[in-house]
């Protein structure tokens, strides 16, 4: 059986939206992460929960990565030889409200339009997306596919439900400022 459907995951996302992301991610490594709607206002609300990652096409990703405002992020995406290991990985980013864009195809070409600041390579049977000088506009999902000989099926933007998604959000570094009153 597939993973949830894109409408399945925008309503369930909506209602689980304070529990995002909590199980993963570093907790006081230079970032703060919270589960609660007080972040900073870069933030922008996920539209799916992403606590796991689908598994179904034979493809895996971390659940999330999470980097602050300038930083670079690495997401691999892990196959086989049926599948990334003959045919390359292309890569997907969903921004909250909007909906799916390929950002990298066969291993590492950008389609027109995509910044290069993103870029991804492949070793063996991983693919890599590598987002450098972080924006706040970058948080989103981000999904590797690829053809899958074995299954004899892509998973394309138009297929969803057998690629795998990594849940990824940008951390704003909270700086503590003192206030001294000298009289």
């Amino acid at each position: 059986m597939d993973g949830p459907s894109l409408s399945q995951g925008v309503k369930r996302g909506r209602e689980d939206l304070g529990e995002v992301c909590s199980a993963a991610g570093p907790q006081k490594t230079g970032s703060v992460m919270t589960s609660t709607m007080a972040w900073s206002p870069l933030l922008l609300a996920l539209l799916t929960h992403c606590t796991g990652s689908w598994a179904q096409s034979g493809l895996t990703q971390p659940p999330s990565v999470s980097g602050s405002l300038g930083q670079r992020v690495t997401i691999s995406c892990t196959g086989s030889s049926s599948n990334i290991g003959s045919y390359g990985v292309s890569w997907h980013q969903q921004l909250p409200g909007m909906a799916p864009k390929t950002v990298i195809y066969a291993n590492s070409n950008r389609p027109s339009g995509i910044s290069n600041r993103f870029s991804g390579s492949k070793s063996g049977n991983t693919g890599t997306l590598t987002i450098t000088g972080l924006q706040a506009e970058d948080e989103g999902d981000y999904y590797c596919s690829s053809w899958d000989n074995s299954l004899n099926r892509h998973s394309a933007p138009g297929l969803w439900g057998n690629e795998t998604k990594t849940c990824f959000l940008i951390c704003e570094e909270r700086k503590q400022t003192s206030s001294w009153l000298i009289s």
